[in-house]
């Protein structure tokens, strides 16, 4: 099945290495579309140039969320926030991590300069959600041996579906009213009867809900956070052969990540941060012996997230993707 462009919700593998970049992944940074937002979880170095050579090309970034504040997850700020300014930005930029990330922004000042917008900084705690138009960002704790959130974007409940018949048996004309109905608004009719929402809308349906572990131990809160997601994003620096030192870094093996998908009961499960130990083969064939649903996505693949009654969570490769069109300046 090809790429489909009018899914609303998708996740752009930008960076999928680990610490040390190689001549085909980046370090990591991932970008979540959904609808006209952007919203950039962690941006290593050269990240600006890997949106360049994605579908999405360097549009300007709403929200920006750090997991850590280690190099490999950040040294792409300064870069891009400057480019921003160059081009004349003037919508505010919001960059959220755990604590230490205003402490981190003021050491980058020197070298980033002038902006021509504002940048909103929120130094978060486990469960200080960012509520947004639809959704809501939830940190949650995680385990890395540094101040370290993973984040949850978890949508909405929608209202349900919309039974035709039942709102003209109750006397709804065709037109207006059943998009203020659909909308969960009551309606009073010309005979001066009210029809409640209830009366034509099955119950609710749940939003979407996609999940980034940044680097981290396996832990009860990711879990917690991952619990029927859509989409799981998890770290597998390591195999299972090196469970030892994946415990004295604060990092996970490919099956401790999927026995968490398993126990989170995730659709899908999307491994990043890929070591240079490691092939991608390897990691993917050790996280699918536990939990078949795993993808480890190459550099500026992407993951499209409908809603679950259109189908789950696919991974598309980046040769199969068609480019956003450029607006003219």
């Amino acid at each position: 099945m090809p790429y489909d462009p009018g899914v609303d919700l998708d996740v752009l593998f930008l960076g999928t290495a680990g610490a040390v970049p190689t001549a085909r992944r980046a370090p990591s940074a991932t970008l979540v579309r959904r609808g006209g937002e952007r919203i950039l979880v962690d941006c290593a170095e050269g990240t600006q140039r890997q949106l360049l050579r994605s579908v999405a090309g360097l549009s300007d970034v709403d929200l920006v969320l750090l997991t850590h504040h280690h190099a490999d997850h950040v040294l792409g700020l300064p870069g891009m926030m400057k480019t921003f300014a160059l081009r004349d930005r003037d919508q505010p930029l919001v960059i959220a991590g755990p604590r230490g990330t205003a402490a981190l922004m003021k050491g980058f000042a020197p070298v980033i300069g002038r902006l021509t917008y504002e940048v909103e900084l929120c130094e978060l705690e486990p469960g200080e959600a960012i509520v947004r138009d639809g959704y809501r960002v939830e940190p949650f704790a995680t385990r890395h041996g540094a101040p370290s959130l993973g984040f949850a974007l978890c949508e909405e409940h929608r209202p349900g579906r919309f039974d035709l018949d039942a709102a003209r048996a109750a006397g709804v004309p065709d037109g207006p009213l059943f998009g203020r109905l659909q909308a969960g608004e009551p309606v009073t009719l010309d005979s001066g009867a009210v029809v409640d929402p209830a009366q034509v809308l099955g119950p609710p349906r749940p939003g979407r809900r996609i999940v980034f572990s940044g680097d981290t131990r396996p832990c009860p809160e990711t879990v917690e956070a991952a619990a029927a997601a859509e989409l799981l994003v998890h770290e597998a620096t390591f195999t299972e052969e090196e469970s030892e030192r994946a415990r004295q870094t604060g990092h996970s093996t490919a099956a401790e990540a999927a026995r968490l998908a398993v126990d989170a009961q995730v659709a899908m499960l999307a491994l990043t941060h890929i070591s240079t130990r490691h092939t991608a083969r390897e990691i993917r064939d050790e996280a699918r012996g536990v939990f078949p649903g795993t993808v480890v996505p190459r550099d500026l693949d992407l993951v499209e997230v409908p809603f679950a009654e259109k189908g789950g969570p696919r991974l598309i490769r980046s040769e199969d993707l068609v480019p956003e069109p450029v607006t003219p300046s």
